[in-house]
């Protein structure tokens, strides 16, 4: 970061730049904007953070079927056991059977919509490193492709397919695990998003939306750690990636019972990529599902746990895990983890946010890159400059303020087309960020500033 030294000797920066996540390399920094009285704020911004409505998105929550669910997670516990490293060669058990009777179902789907949803074996022959023995186990995710206007920025809403009785013997492929919440529900909750969107959005939306079903996630994340890593190497650009991991239990060991909330965990720090797809995931929530509760936990994962989110947190791109309020270790990873303990009613609410999520964020513009804030000198040092790249697709820009201590936004600010804009507030007692709004509305993931930079004296 360049500074220079006020009159007064203070340590003031003149530009402090930041590339977005994904965009490959930092642009140079755009000009600061010249001191203008700024827009007005808009009134009672709450939890939804300004974001709207979108009546085609709303529709296509609708048709998400508590009985398609139903039936989808009761096909994958009925093949006994879904290990990654069992049997591939059976019709009717194993993680063979499974994949191959979910890829059928995603073509089914893509044939339905005239061929949108591009299907395809995803594998990659890796090592299963907690093993002592370290096997070459083939890990095959099975995915659906919804590709959007811009394909080579991707929205991927993934839930992993295996199953284990880990609680037990993780290494165990031939005992029976039927996993109906860990994580049948998560995957029949992903199926269920696939046909739905392949219905609704056969044409696809703004970004390509990739629909994960990934395996090998019980032994260590191998098929979500091989999608991102492919993915990068592609070149895509990752806006988020989404796992629903055990969304199926309400009732816990001690008999307390939650249908309603659902947890979100997004990973550190407060101004990172992923805790804003948590706040933009806690926002979405209030326009399309407020029934449901939404309960953000503002950490990676669970205590010594993880999820499918985490290779994506750890290539930099944004990443989120929704998943129920209670757990029920007395069934997790054991063989009683079965459909009759499973809420489908519970499930099609976390997948109804869910795609409230997904759509929200595919209908969008990217986000802004190249931001920049610098110190407003005329204020003295009160007022920050900001500026940012022109978005492709972007009607307009908002500017979001909110307290350090503050959850979520308090105050957004319609930029128009501008985009430059003089803050008129003490950024070194807030965070402020900015995001792009297309011209139907939809609003894509803010990106915060200034980033973490050296601290100088």
């Amino acid at each position: 970061m360049a500074i220079r030294r006020g009159a007064q000797g203070h340590v003031l920066p003149v530009v402090v730049a930041m590339s977005v996540l994904g965009c490959g390399h930092a642009p140079a920094p755009a000009p600061a904007p010249a001191a203008a009285p700024a827009p007005t704020a808009s009134a009672a911004i709450d939890g939804r953070m300004g974001l709207l409505r979108d009546a085609q998105l709303a529709a296509a929550l609708d048709a998400i079927s508590v009985e398609r669910i139903r039936a989808d997670d009761s096909t994958l516990a009925a093949f006994g056991t879904r290990h990654a490293m069992g049997d591939t060669l059976s019709d009717s058990r194993g993680v063979g059977a499974a994949r191959r009777w979910i890829y059928r179902t995603l073509s089914g789907y893509s044939r339905d919509c005239g061929g949108c949803l591009r299907v395809e074996y995803d594998s990659a022959q890796m090592v299963i490193e907690r093993d002592a023995q370290k096997p070459l186990v083939n890990i095959v995710n099975v995915l659906a492709w919804l590709p959007g206007r811009d394909t080579t920025r991707i929205v991927v809403m993934g839930g992993h397919y295996d199953s284990c009785r880990c609680s037990l013997d993780p290494f165990d492929a031939v005992g029976d695990a039927p996993g109906a919440d860990d994580n049948g529900s998560g995957s029949s909750a992903v199926l269920e998003l696939a046909r739905v969107f392949a219905h609704r959005y056969p044409k696809g939306l703004d970004a390509t939306v990739v629909f994960a079903l990934y395996s090998g996630e019980e032994e260590g994340l191998y098929g979500s750690t091989h999608l991102a890593a492919r993915v990068h190497a592609q070149g895509y650009r990752v806006v988020a990636g989404l796992a629903d991991d055990m969304v199926g239990n309400v009732t816990a060991e001690d008999g307390r019972v939650d249908s309603t909330t659902v947890r979100l965990y997004g990973a550190d720090p407060d101004n990172g990529g992923s805790r804003e797809l948590e706040r933009y995931a806690w926002a979405v929530g209030l326009v399309y599902e407020p029934a449901l509760h939404v309960l953000p936990v503002f950490r990676m994962d669970r205590i010594h746990r993880g999820s499918d989110h985490i290779p994506f947190v750890q290539a930099g791109d944004p990443g989120l895990r929704f998943t129920e309020r209670l757990e029920n270790y007395t069934r997790q990873h054991r063989p009683e983890d079965n459909f009759a303990h499973v809420d489908f009613g519970y499930i099609a609410r976390i997948a109804r946010l869910n795609a409230a999520t997904v759509g929200s964020l595919a209908l969008a513009p990217a986000t802004p890159y190249g931001v920049g804030a610098t110190r407003d000198v005329p204020s003295g040092g009160q007022d920050w400059a900001l500026a940012w790249h022109a978005v492709p697709g972007a009607a307009r820009y908002e500017v979001l303020v909110r307290r350090t201590t503050s959850p979520t936004y308090e105050r957004v600010f319609d930029v128009g087309a501008d985009t430059t804009y003089l803050l008129r507030e003490q950024l070194d007692d807030e965070w402020a960020a900015v995001r792009s709004v297309g011209a139907g509305g939809a609003r894509s993931l803010a990106v915060d500033l200034p980033q973490p930079a050296a601290v100088t004296h």
